[in-house]
């Protein structure tokens, strides 16, 4: 899928900055030609992430008007799931040393981002790899912290 949408390009800060009509959002760059560069990384993404929630980009519209006094410039990118770096859910189990069920819990919940490639689940190695950042510990809390959260919600002081 391409995507084009119109972007006013304008100075600020030392910078070129990138706003997008229809969409919110944006970006910036060192000049014009990098700004412009950002811009179509940035629609690239805004569309890959339209193509896994299912949902569409809004309709862009054309022959805006700038409204910070730059310039509008149309900027079109290519979207495709398969573009995306991406794993089976069994391998993204094995890359976090979880159970293919506990990704596909993980991916319910919003903890990895999903999508199907046929009848694969497919998962993004940037999730898998935020979710290893986050390092979360295996298993129940300690039976310290289950206690004084018990004892809180019974309305009940605990000393440690």
């Amino acid at each position: 899928m391409t995507c084009v949408y119109e972007f006013e390009f304008f100075e600020e800060d030392g910078a070129v900055v990138a706003l997008p009509f229809d969409l919110d959002g944006g970006t910036m760059g060192e000049n014009l030609n990098s700004a412009v560069a950002m811009a179509s990384d940035w629609l690239r993404e805004m569309g890959n992430y339209a193509l896994i929630d299912g949902t569409a980009l809004p309709t862009p519209t054309f022959g805006n008007v700038p409204q910070h006094g730059g310039t509008v410039i149309a900027v079109s990118a290519v979207c495709s799931l398969d573009a995306i770096p991406a794993v089976t859910a069994s391998e993204a189990a094995n890359m976090l040393g979880v159970t293919r069920q506990r990704v596909s819990q993980m991916c319910r919940s919003g903890l990895l981002t999903c999508w199907h490639r046929g009848s694969r689940l497919m998962v993004s190695i940037a999730s898998i790899d935020a979710r290893k950042r986050e390092a979360p510990k295996a298993g129940r809390p300690k039976k310290e912290a289950a206690g004084l959260v018990g004892a809180a919600a019974r309305g009940r002081q605990t000393t440690v």
